[in-house]
Order: C-alpha cells, then sequence, then structure tokens
C-alpha cells in the first residue's frame, strides 16, 4: 500500500490548483460536465487477475460513474490507452469492444482519445456529460443526515481475496461496479450533496465534510472493513432529516438499502483514512 506521505502528495497536488471548477466528482461549466479517472495497471488492478472485456468495463464503468454520482447523462468519451508489448491484436480487440459496448449501455459514444507504447496497461478516461440539476458534493447543512446505499465491503473483501491468490465469480463487485442511477435520477430532488465512493467511506465523507467545513456525530458503527472498501462505486448522500422518508421510499421501490450512519455537526471531526490502492 502506498505511504501516507504518497497520500499527502497526491492531495498536495490537487490543492496547488486553483481552479474555482475543482471541488466534485466532475467539473460543471453550465450544464455541461466534465471528468476524467485513471486506470491503471499494478496500481488498480493487476493483469493476471482480469480478462481484456473486465478491464475495458470497469474502466468505463467506473468513469461513467462520477457522471452519474451528479446526475448526469454521459454524452462522450475521450480514450488514451497505453499498450504494452506483449498484448495481442485480439485482446486489443476485447478491450475496445468491452469500453464501447459499456459506454454505449449509458448512452454515451467514444468519439477520440490517444493510443501510446508503455510498459504496462494503463487507460485514462475523460466522460463528457450534461445535467440541468448536478448534484454536487457542496451545500450540507448543520444538521443534515450523511447515508450510503447498498452494502459495502465487498471490494475490499474481493481484492484481499485475489492477493491470496483465489478465484472471484464474475459478478464479483471488484470486477462489476454497480452504479445506482436510477436512484440518483429519483431521489434528486430530495438530496443536498452527493459523491460516489470510490476511495472508501471514511476517506469519502471526509472529503465531503472538508468541503462543506463540517463535522459530524456517528450514529450507527462503521467498522473498517466497510470503512476502507475502496471501489465500491455506491452513493455517499447528504439530506435534511424531514427527506428521509421519502427517500427511504425510493430505494425500497429500488430494492436498494440505504443506511443512515451519521449526522453533520459543527466539530471537526474525522474518519481515519488510508488509500487502497495497492503497488
Amino acid at each position: 500500500m502506498p505511504s501516507e506521505t504518497k497520500i499527502d502528495k497526491e492531495h498536495y497536488l490537487i490543492n496547488k490548483l486553483s481552479s474555482k471548477y475543482i471541488g466534485d466528482d466532475a467539473a460543471v461549466i453550465g450544464d455541461t460536465l466534465y471528468s476524467m479517472d485513471a486506470f491503471f495497471e499494478d496500481v488498480h488492478f493487476k493483469r493476471e487477475w482480469m480478462s481484456m472485456a473486465q478491464i475495458g468495463r470497469k474502466a468505463m464503468l467506473i468513469n461513467l460513474s462520477d457522471a452519474i454520482a451528479m446526475n448526469a447523462q454521459p454524452q462522450y468519451a475521450l480514450v488514451t490507452v497505453s499498450l504494452p508489448k506483449d498484448i495481442t491484436n485480439a485482446e486489443i480487440d476485447e478491450l475496445t469492444q468491452s469500453l464501447e459496448s459499456t459506454a454505449k449501455e449509458y448512452g454515451c459514444e467514444i468519439i477520440g482519445g490517444d493510443t501510446v507504447g508503455g510498459d504496462k496497461l494503463h487507460l485514462s478516461i475523460t466522460i463528457i456529460s450534461k445535467s440541468d440539476d448536478p448534484l454536487l458534493r457542496s451545500g450540507l447543512k448543520h444538521g443534515d443526515i450523511l447515508a450510503f446505499t447498498g452494502f459495502l465491503g465487498e471490494s475490499k473483501r474481493n481484492l484481499d481475496a485475489l492477493f491470496r491468490g483465489e478465484e472471484l465469480r464474475d459478478s464479483s463487485r471488484f470486477f462489476e461496479p454497480v452504479l445506482r442511477a436510477e436512484f440518483i435520477a429519483k431521489a434528486r430532488p430530495f438530496l443536498r450533496v452527493g459523491m460516489d465512493i470510490s476511495d472508501g467511506l471514511y476517506c469519502d465523507t471526509n472529503k465531503l465534510l472538508d468541503i462543506n467545513k463540517y463535522g459530524f456525530n456517528i450514529l450507527k458503527t462503521i467498522n473498517d472493513d466497510i470503512g476502507f472498501s475502496g471501489e465500491e462505486y455506491e452513493m455517499l448522500v447528504g439530506f435534511d432529516p424531514k427527506e428521509l422518508e421519502p427517500l427511504k421510499e425510493i430505494a425500497k421501490g429500488l430494492n436498494l438499502p440505504l443506511t443512515v450512519f451519521a449526522k453533520v455537526s459543527k466539530n471537526n471531526k474525522r474518519f481515519k483514512c488510508k488509500s487502497h490502492h495497492f503497488k
């Protein structure tokens, strides 16, 4: 795992950028949203763990997740791929077909990008999306409730299993993140803030609190296996307590768990946080 110094350098770099558009899952400019995520071999995955189709699909899903989390409709994608020398044409075909078919599922078209030679398989994807009511990270108020969708912890359990040399089923959360597009679309009128859980519930809750300059009081104890589980891509949301019942009804209608775990408070409390990436 990277050291705490590595994590601090990542935050340091982001904090050195001064654009007013930085801070959300995507940069919002008018009704257009721009987002980009990397999916790098030996940082986010190992090639021996996944087929090319699984690599392409997850790379696209985790990028689409930023748009979905902000109540936006993905429109276009730009894909940059670093191709190692040992990759075959058949593997390239499998990768590109997976990228395109996954994007198409969400109404998104790959319109360009770049390819370079490299020692490892790295992908970087930019998503351009549209929204007339984006869900931001800023806007929390004192007394608001924090909750998350679905069940957390599977991604970390599956990653640990892969390190032990075990095989995972194809439907594993590590291979196949589930995006909550329908929940966000229906719940948007009742939500104050939201973001996808990519760096773990602990770290992402801290990000939300940092932006809004609040702390929290815990309402439901979270264990570390849940709190540190990164790349879950469930939703972390904040809302006025009076909106809890309609949100629970929406979640129930989708057969989706909604777990309330904290209340926004005027303190400086933060969860302990560490990177979930590996070398």
